[in-house]
Order: C-alpha cells, then sequence, then structure tokens
C-alpha cells in the first residue's frame, strides 16, 4: 500500500523578506528627517501651547494652572468680539472684490492670442513676493492726509482730503486696498491653473449653441472652476482673520481699535507677556478658521 504525501502549505512570503536589512530600513531613514522636524517644529509645539492656554504664565517662573480662565476672559471680553468683527469686515470687502477682479484677469491671461502675456503675469505677481513691510510703508506715504500722494491728487481735482489712515469710516477699506493690491496676483496664479484645465472643445460647444462670451463665463468657467475658488477663498479666508502686518505697520490697531484684527489683536497679548491668554486666542482662532473652512467645503459638496 502506498502512500502519497499531502503538499505542504505555503504561506505568502512576506514582501522585502529576501532584502537586506539596509534596504528595508532605507525608506524609513529617508522619511526619518521629516518627521523628526515635523514632531519637533510642528506637534510639540502645538501640544505645548494647548497646555499653555489653560495656565496662567508670563515668560518666567513656573505656569500656574487656571482651567478655562483665559477661555471665559477671551469669550466675555468686547475686545475679543470687535477683533473679530474687524476681521470679518475686511473679509467682506477683500474676498468678492478680490475674487471678480483675480478671475476676470485670469480669464485675460487665459487667452493665448494675448500680446505681451508672460509679461502681464510677471506684473501680476510682482506685488506678492514684494517685502510686506516695504508695502505698507509705501502705503503709508501714499495715504498720509497731509502729504500724501492720493490727497495731493484729489486737493488738484479740486476734492477735499480724506482721512484714510486716521479716520475709522476709511481706515478698513484702505487696509482691504493694501491686501488686495498686495495678493491677488497669487490669486490669479491659482485660478489660471484651474482656467487651463479646461478643455476647449467646451467653448467651442457652447459658440456653436450661440452662447456668448459672459454666457461663457457664467455657465461653463465658474462651474467648472468651482473647487479652484473655492480653494481661494479658504486660502484667503486664513490669510485676513491672521493679518498682522498690515495694520501693525499701517494704522497701529487705530483709529480708536477700528482696524485692530484678530492677528493684531493675539500679538497684543504675547507683547504684555500674557502668553496663557494668547496662546488660548490662538486656539480660538484655529478653532474659527477651521470651522469656517469646513462650512465653505460641505457647502461644496453640497453642491456637487
Amino acid at each position: 500500500m502506498t502512500t502519497t504525501s499531502l503538499p505542504r502549505a505555503t504561506h505568502p512570503r512576506r514582501r522585502g523578506a529576501g532584502l537586506p536589512i539596509t534596504r528595508r530600513l532605507a525608506p524609513y531613514v529617508f522619511v526619518a528627517p521629516f518627521v523628526v522636524l515635523f514632531l519637533a517644529f510642528g506637534i510639540y509645539p502645538m501640544l505645548f501651547t494647548l497646555r499653555l492656554s489653560f495656565t496662567n504664565w508670563h515668560g518666567a517662573g513656573s505656569a500656574r494652572w487656571v482651567g478655562w480662565d483665559n477661555y471665559t476672559y477671551l469669550l466675555t471680553n468686547p475686545a475679543f468680539w470687535n477683533s473679530l468683527a474687524n476681521s470679518a469686515v475686511l473679509w467682506l470687502l477683500i474676498i468678492p472684490v478680490q475674487l471678480v477682479i483675480a478671475l476676470a484677469a485670469a480669464i485675460l491671461l487665459d487667452n493665448a492670442k494675448l500680446r505681451m502675456r508672460g509679461f502681464y503675469r510677471t506684473a501680476f505677481i510682482v506685488p506678492f513676493v514684494t517685502p510686506l513691510v516695504a508695502v505698507a510703508q509705501i502705503w503709508v506715504v501714499l495715504f498720509d492726509q497731509n502729504y500724501g500722494a492720493v490727497n495731493a491728487v484729489l486737493g488738484a481735482l479740486g476734492l477735499p482730503d480724506i482721512a484714510w489712515l486716521t479716520s475709522s469710516a476709511w481706515a478698513k477699506p484702505t487696509l482691504a486696498l493694501l491686501f488686495i493690491w498686495k495678493t491677488t496676483g497669487f490669486i490669479i496664479v491659482i485660478l489660471l491653473s484651474g482656467l487651463q484645465a479646461i478643455d476647449s472643445s467646451v467653448y467651442e460647444a457652447a459658440a456653436l449653441d450661440g452662447a456668448g462670451r459672459m454666457r461663457k463665463v457664467w455657465s461653463i468657467t465658474v462651474p467648472l472652476i468651482r473647487r479652484t475658488l473655492m480653494f481661494a477663498v479658504v486660502l484667503q479666508t486664513l490669510a485676513v482673520f491672521q493679518m498682522f502686518a498690515e495694520p501693525f505697520v499701517v494704522t497701529q490697531g487705530g483709529p480708536y481699535s477700528s482696524t485692530t484684527t484678530a492677528g493684531l489683536y493675539l500679538y497684543n497679548h504675547i507683547t504684555r507677556g500674557d502668553l496663557g491668554t494668547g496662546a488660548a486666542n490662538s486656539f480660538l482662532l484655529v478653532i474659527l478658521v477651521m470651522a469656517l473652512s469646513l462650512g465653505m467645503v460641505r457647502l461644496l459638496r453640497a453642491k456637487d
């Protein structure tokens, strides 16, 4: 009687099991510098700031645990809500105007028949790469009530001087104009990337159906770059609520705290050495901006 031996059960071989140890560890070695830097300069500072937000600490000595007192102080402080209101007004003054200007410029620059297209693209991006403090100082010179070039032009036209930087009515629009001039070139570049992804055959089909230029923009261009537009809105929302250098250099938060933005109000805690309240303020801003960004993304998904 003969017996047949059954084949031995085989197990799938693990990927990379036969490779030398140096080759198996190579991916982890390559990733390690980023992980170390991210933990040291990303995760650890965030966790330290979160813990600091529950303490009373002025940069020296031991931190005293105060629980939710810093958050309670901020949420019941009119100055905190005033800074958020100022940032919200600046958002309303900046984002709609900037999107219209950037979209119109991007559509013009996307035209292959436009002469000197490379020059115009460079000219639009130059303000964005110019140092912000230098631009803000130029703004101070241009809009000074007594010696500014803008009021000089208004005087030549027989119009009265305007207190661009020293009146509550004009200080925010002046800062908004600075922000628009400084960052619109970057938004144009972002929208151009979205426009160049649209197939030209879509416009050709719309032209055969008798669609005009504005109809193409509203019914084809805007819907197809809706995600790009939303990305630009989220990006600029973060920038507006973090705005610091513009009011710090141009108006110092005045007049009467009318241009004290959320970013500048946070900086004021740091200059006073109230680091615990400043840490709590930063986390409240993170929560607010995250909620706004998620709301915009949710709105986009609902439309999809």
